[in-house]
């Protein structure tokens, strides 16, 4: 049995690293932000399994869902078109 829990935070792990390296890598501005949620989310269930349950819901609600809403309500608001041009980022 303790081989599957090493699975599992294996797995935990290489999906916190992937969604951050596709939230820095997404060509979207939006496409980054969903990465980012993700992220957080991979984080929230690392601290469950942790068992730090209490953690582990801050950082669901502050990481996945607030930080999220707070991004998606500010491109609307600057009326960010959402791609980034390769040659303003040289």
């Amino acid at each position: 049995m303790p081989n599957l829990v090493v699975i599992l935070n294996g797995l935990v792990v290489i999906g916190i690293v992937a969604s951050a390296i596709l939230t820095a890598r997404a060509k979207s501005v939006l496409t980054s932000v969903i990465c980012l949620a993700a992220t957080g989310s991979f984080t929230a269930v690392a601290f469950l399994m942790l068992q730090a349950p209490d953690v582990a819901i801050a950082e669901a609600a502050v990481g996945a869902v607030l930080s999220t809403i707070l991004y998606v309500i500010a491109l609307k608001r600057t009326g960010e078109e959402g791609d980034y041009d390769e040659e303003e980022t040289q």
